[in-house]
Formats: structure tokens, C-alpha cells, sequence
């Protein structure tokens, strides 16, 4: 089984991409203008939704799919500023 930690790495290093960009997709996505920025990565969640509709319907390729809506949901939360802690604790209230 793979280390669920893995959510919590990737979005450490997406931090670190907004913080101290390089050259790499994230980081050029994320130094646009906050409005531009936002809606580039708003338009790539709506793409992957799209594309995790599509994958699950025709069984195939749906993990693949899911982690890249996964993924671009967490940079948006990185790119608003919402720490992760904050999205596991949403899990945790809702498990209850």
C-alpha cells in the first residue's frame, strides 16, 4: 500500500513551487496575476472533472484521471492559501 502521506508531500511541494518558483508547471501557472492564475487552474479542475466522468464511464484510465482532478484541486487550495491540515480536519468532522 502506498504512503497515504503522499497528499501531504505533494502539497508541501506545491507550496514550495508558489513560494520559490522554478521551472516547472506548477510554478508558471501560479506566478500569473492571482485572478489569472486562478482561472487557469479553475479551468484545469473543470477539464479533469470532465475527463474523470468520462474515464469512469467507459472503465478506463480512471485513477489516472482522478489523481490528476486530485491534483489540481490541491492547487487551488494551495494557491488560495488553505492548508492542508484544514482539508483533513473537514475529513475528520465529516467521519464522525
Amino acid at each position: 500500500m502506498a504512503n497515504d502521506g503522499i497528499i501531504r508531500e505533494v502539497y508541501e511541494v506545491l507550496e514550495s513551487r508558489r513560494d520559490n518558483p522554478i521551472d516547472s508547471y506548477t510554478s508558471k501557472i501560479m506566478q500569473d496575476s492571482d485572478k489569472k492564475a486562478e482561472d487557469k487552474i479553475l479551468e484545469k479542475i473543470a477539464e479533469e472533472a470532465g475527463e474523470v466522468l468520462i474515464a469512469a464511464k467507459n472503465d478506463e484510465n480512471l485513477v489516472y484521471e482522478s489523481v490528476d482532478l486530485i491534483f489540481h484541486t490541491l492547487l487551488i487550495l494551495v494557491q488560495k492559501g488553505i492548508k492542508i491540515d484544514e482539508v483533513f480536519d473537514e475529513f475528520e468532522k465529516r467521519r464522525k
